[in-house]
């Protein structure tokens, strides 16, 4: 088929269906209806000659055509969004775009939802999409999948541009009513506790690297797969946990916790977001990230005592 017999908007749904391998999910991000998805996969196998999804059972199996197309799908979408969007200027109050984010619970906690209100009054049809970081983020980030990943300076990707977003410590939580709180916080009393660790996807965060490479005496009682798991934790509880101060801050008024800086050497975090470079003139990125380092700017707690 000639290019100019061919609709350009079926690469954008040949990208789902080849991601999702299912012509409902498919259907949902684009906000189509199921036989307006089918439809087009029909188009497709009629243009590109072959059956592309194929039913195996109750699934849909990609053809090993289409798995061979596939990076080359992706590719061109992504050239073709950034020539669009680079070309075209960004207005909030009309635009439908959705924004691909990778992002812990924890900075979308503190950061992100306290933005969604005013973000849904500026642009109310922008949808947003979070995802957990993983060891295929910068690769994501690469490939044009993601708009922003949001994670501290050691996990990003040498090849494109960042920006600080804020710098954070850590402190030691607990339950108000562990003994170990009614003295000082030193070293030794953070030591004789059990400790509450976090992973996320297999991933150590930004605390467990650092002490991993040093001198880590904690006797890890519990591991949490979320950062906003681990205050639930702890009343009841002799556990301690090394928390991000904010994320500390925002849950002491809901649980019996008690906050101590920490006694032990903890760099600050450098929170920082990144982006493709191939997108860093696009006007909706701007946007978006100018609401990001706003939002960062805000005094999110106070000092530990």
């Amino acid at each position: 088929m000639r290019l100019d017999k061919f609709d350009l908007n079926l690469l954008i749904a040949l990208e789902l269906l080849l991601e999702e391998q299912n012509v409902t999910r498919a259907a949902q991000r684009l906000n189509l209806t199921q036989s307006a998805m089918s439809a087009a996969l029909a188009r497709l196998r009629l243009a590109l000659n072959d059956e592309l999804l194929v039913p195996h059972g109750r699934r849909m199996v990609a053809t090993p055509h289409a798995l061979a197309l596939a990076p080359q799908v992706s590719e061109a979408v992504r050239s073709l969004r950034a020539l669009i969007s680079g070309a075209t200027a960004f207005d909030p109050a009309t635009s439908d775009r959705r924004f691909e984010i990778a992002a812990s619970d924890y900075i979308a906690t503190i950061l992100l939802s306290p933005l969604l209100p005013q973000l849904k009054t500026e642009a109310p049809n922008v949808a947003i999409n979070v995802v957990l970081p993983t060891r295929q983020t910068s690769a994501l980030l690469e490939d044009g999948k993601l708009d922003f990943q949001l994670t501290p300076e050691q996990f990003l990707s040498a090849d494109h541009p960042s920006e600080l977003l804020f710098e954070e410590r850590h402190v030691v939580v607990g339950w108000s009513g562990n003994p170990v709180f009614s003295g000082e916080m030193t070293e030794e009393a953070f030591h004789s506790c059990g400790h509450v660790a976090v992973r996320i996807t297999g991933v150590p965060s930004f605390a467990e690297r650092h002490l991993l490479a040093t001198d880590d005496r904690r006797r890890i009682e519990v591991t949490a797969p979320s950062f906003s798991l681990v205050p639930w934790l702890l009343p009841g509880t002799h556990l301690l946990a090394l928390m991000h101060e904010r994320l500390a801050r925002l849950f002491a008024p809901l649980l019996p916790l008690e906050i101590r800086p920490a006694p032990i050497a903890m760099p600050p975090m450098r929170e920082m977001i990144q982006y493709h470079a191939a997108r860093a003139s696009d006007a909706g990125m701007i946007w978006f990230k100018d609401r990001l380092m706003a939002a960062a700017r805000q005094d999110h707690g106070g000092q530990a005592g």
